[in-house]
């Protein structure tokens, strides 16, 4: 029975020979070459003896064909095929193994070259041999903005490149850029992998040879001191006699001055936070103003040059002014390299000068050959529009909150007031109350609320607010993008709109452009994306040095500033007059007009009403609605 028992438990024949084929195929490179041979001569052996017993020529004694098949399979292995003496035959099929051998290996070794450069090229671990190209370090939501800018600047130029070094995965970086970027014309893209805080990982990009180097912010503020070592790492990868031009970006102001020391004296540091929070307090005191900046910092209009302008020498800035029939003068850059931006009027443009200017391109900045033309009859002399007192709502609460209560508190009008509605509890309400402390000259008062439910919003008469502003919280683990939040709260002011009947004004503060589209506004609201904002700023500054100058000073509190001025301050409302009678009235008050936006919906366009640089002959009615926007002294 036991006998038996044990004949049925075993396993089949043909599961038995597959276990034992498979135990000699796990016997390492002899068992294959085995089984190879094998299988080869399975096949070799009795096709060559069908083709000696079936040709005619064959000799008919056995030996003889026997010998004929051994030559057709050495032939077809490559085993020399003598015949003779079995010593002969032995040797031939050593020889033979021999060569084989050594022509294998050598493929082999070839293959694994082959093999390992092409890992090395997919890894991206290959140095780039370009010169004047583009470095951008970090991967960041400011990526796609910069390289989309760059590659616009660069659309009328030669063939230009630029070289991405991230911690991530080349083909990875490639596929996301081409998704998110599309056409790039002639402008090549290189990703390279590599932490851009090893500087043997930053010999990759070649930044001695570069024209500029892109240090992108990182995510959080505590991860700022990430990008002072990547300054460090960039310093000690170049030559010691290489000063190359570097642009970075922190997040807490704490770390600019450190990231200065370490980017080297000719560097740029740009600060997220303070520069969003500048925008924001500016817009929602101004409402369309964004709109402004937007047309301004991309490369698909108007933006900033910096142009030679011989023919100005000896001349004052205000005549500077009309000179120019496709461009708005706004500054001067003094020989000794002093950015000025609105300067007075009757100060003079030096031999040497360089003028700041607005224009669509820098070879479209020519002078004309007269002065445009202006209508003395139009031009409106009474005192400008003093600034009132403000009512505003700030909804929400993050780390750049602070920042914008004290903007507001040293620009809004004596009597202004700021109602904050927030989270409360903990650090947040903490520091909701030591900022409201801290702002003067405005009365900051605080009510604990969440701006993402109804009964919160619903309680509010935001309606009879000059101005809104809407803020996610900070971006933490397991709490999603911020934008969600700041999404509800504009959906229920928006319902609010609509069951009061009257407009709110609100400008909003994004991380993400893509959510712009999606945002329950109206056309032409005011959004301040500060993750697409601080790449634009880095795309204009990369193409022209001189412009960190001209942002700095139109960004600082106490600097030039952009404004939206009532028309009629300038020209008599419902009167037909041109933009260059608009531009001699702004200079007469110490102001440089730049362009107009129009609030009448009919006429709005593409752009909601913002005309940035109109040409100085553009004739059109001013109404008591239309706003000019000019650069003057904040």
């Amino acid at each position: 029975m036991r006998r038996g028992a044990e004949t049925e438990r075993r396993a089949p024949l043909n599961e038995q020979v597959r276990y034992w084929f498979d135990n000699t195929l796990t016997g390492g490179v002899a068992g294959l070459i085995g089984w190879l041979a094998v299988a080869c001569l399975a096949v070799v052996v009795p096709l060559s003896a069908v083709l000696v017993w079936t040709d005619e020529r064959a000799p008919d004694a056995l030996r003889a064909k026997t010998a004929a098949v051994w030559r057709t399979v050495g032939q077809t292995l490559r085993l020399g095929g003598e015949v003779g003496s079995p010593l002969r035959v032995v040797l031939s099929v050593v020889l033979a193994l021999v060569a084989l051998f050594y022509v294998s290996t050598l493929v082999s070794l070839i293959t694994a070259a082959i093999t390992e450069k092409l890992v090395a090229l997919r890894l991206g671990h290959s140095t780039v041999l370009e010169e004047g190209h583009t470095v951008v370090l970090g991967w960041s939501a400011q990526l796609h903005t910069v390289v989309t800018e760059l590659v616009a600047a660069n659309a009328n130029q030669g063939r230009s490149a630029i070289a991405v070094l991230a911690d991530r995965d080349k083909t990875e970086m490639e596929e996301e850029l081409s998704a998110e970027v599309g056409s790039t014309g002639r402008t090549r893209i290189i990703c390279r992998n590599g932490r851009p805080t090893d500087p043997a990982a930053l010999v990759r990009v070649s930044p001695g040879t570069a024209d500029v180097v892109l240090v992108l912010p990182r995510d959080e503020p505590d991860e700022d001191a990430e990008i002072v070592k990547s300054l460090l790492s960039l310093r000690a990868a170049v030559d010691d006699g290489c000063r190359v031009r570097v642009v970075a970006v922190v997040r807490d102001e704490r770390y600019r001055l450190a990231a200065r020391l370490a980017a080297g004296p000719d560097a740029v540091v740009l600060e997220v936070d303070d520069i969003t929070a500048r925008l924001i307090s500016q817009c929602v005191r101004q409402p369309g103003l964004s709109l402004v900046y937007q047309e301004l910092f991309d490369f698909a209009g108007d933006e900033f040059y910096v142009i030679d302008a011989p023919a100005q020498a000896g001349r004052p800035f205000g005549r500077a002014l009309l000179a120019y029939q496709d461009a708005c003068v706004v500054g001067v850059v003094r020989a000794n390299g002093t950015v000025q931006l609105n300067p007075a009027p009757d100060s003079a443009v030096l031999p040497g000068d360089r003028l700041v200017v607005i224009a669509q391109d820098d070879d479209t900045a020519t002078p004309a050959d007269e002065p445009a033309a202006f209508d003395e009859s139009v031009i409106v002399s009474r005192p400008p529009t003093s600034a009132r007192p403000q009512r505003l709502l700030l909804l929400g609460w993050n780390r750049r909150a602070r920042h914008i209560v004290a903007h507001l508190s040293r620009h809004t009008a004596a009597g202004s007031a700021l109602h904050v509605v927030a989270d409360g509890g903990g650090a947040a309400d903490a520091d909701v109350r030591d900022t409201a402390s801290e702002a003067t000259g405005l009365a900051v008062t605080f009510r604990e609320g969440d701006p993402t439910l109804p009964e919160t919003v619903n309680g509010l008469d935001a309606a009879g607010y000059d101005g809104v502003i809407v803020l996610g919280p900070d971006r933490s683990a397991g709490t999603g993008s911020p934008d969600d939040r700041a999404l509800v709260t504009l959906l229920l002011l928006r319902d609010l709109e609509r069951t009061s009947g009257r407009a709110i004004s609100v400008v909003t503060e994004m991380t993400d452009d893509r959510n712009r589209a999606i945002a329950p506004v109206g056309p032409g609201a005011d959004f301040v994306v500060s993750g697409k904002l601080i790449g634009l700023l880095m795309a204009q500054i990369s193409q022209n040095w001189r412009l960190a100058e001209v942002f700095e000073d139109l960004l600082s509190p106490g600097g030039s500033g952009i404004h939206l001025r009532p028309a009629g301050d300038y020209v008599r409302e419902g009167h037909h007059a041109s933009f260059a009678t608009v531009v001699e009235s702004a200079s007469r008050r110490g102001e440089c007009a730049i362009g107009y936006r129009s609030r009448d919906t009919a006429t709005a366009g593409p752009h909601h009403g913002v005309h940035v640089n109109p040409s100085k002959g553009v004739v059109r009615r001013w109404m008591a609605h239309d706003d000019v926007i000019v650069i003057t002294t904040n």
